[in-house]
């Protein structure tokens, strides 16, 4: 390779086997960034995700007029309810979320469960390791809202402590 004055350029040497753990990495966990840096080096692997185009919506018929004493709100789900839950536990990283310790053992907790301060709720593996998530504060397990394996996003609610 050269710059761009001509000369030679004594330049990272790419690892193209580390490049592609980390396309995998991506493909595994749903990802569409991944970053490595390891002292002067430093690897982005990005993907963009295409969208399928939408198809032009169908006209709905004009709905009937509803009657005047059912004008509210829609009723929120038990989903919104918890994600604005003040005891809301969130992902502190993006990776795969375990809720035992290995496969085939207990969840470390089940809805119902009282929980202190610092205790271990479930595992995030990130880059092969594996992060314990701690409950912030005391209380009861009332909402698990990932499944085993599942790969979870920066800040996507995980439990709900009351």
């Amino acid at each position: 390779m050269t710059d761009s004055d001509g000369n030679a350029e004594t330049g990272m040497q790419v690892d193209a086997d580390l490049v592609r753990q980390l396309a995998e990495l991506l493909n595994e966990n749903d990802l569409t960034e991944i970053e490595v840096e390891d002292g002067s080096r430093r690897i982005v692997v990005k993907r963009q995700l295409v969208a399928a185009p939408l198809a032009a919506p169908a006209i709905a018929p004009a709905p009937a007029p509803a009657a005047a004493h059912s004008e509210q709100a829609p009723a929120a789900t038990a989903d919104d309810i918890a994600r604005n839950h003040p005891g809301l536990v969130k992902s502190p990283m993006v990776g795969t979320a375990y809720l035992a310790g290995e496969p085939g053992a207990e969840p470390f907790v089940a809805p119902g469960t009282r929980v202190a301060a610092g205790d271990t709720l479930l595992l995030i593996e990130a880059m092969k390791v594996m992060n314990a998530i701690a409950a912030p504060r005391g209380g009861t397990v009332t909402q698990i809202l990932v499944q085993n394996a599942q790969p979870v996003e920066y800040d996507q609610p995980l439990v709900v402590i009351e």
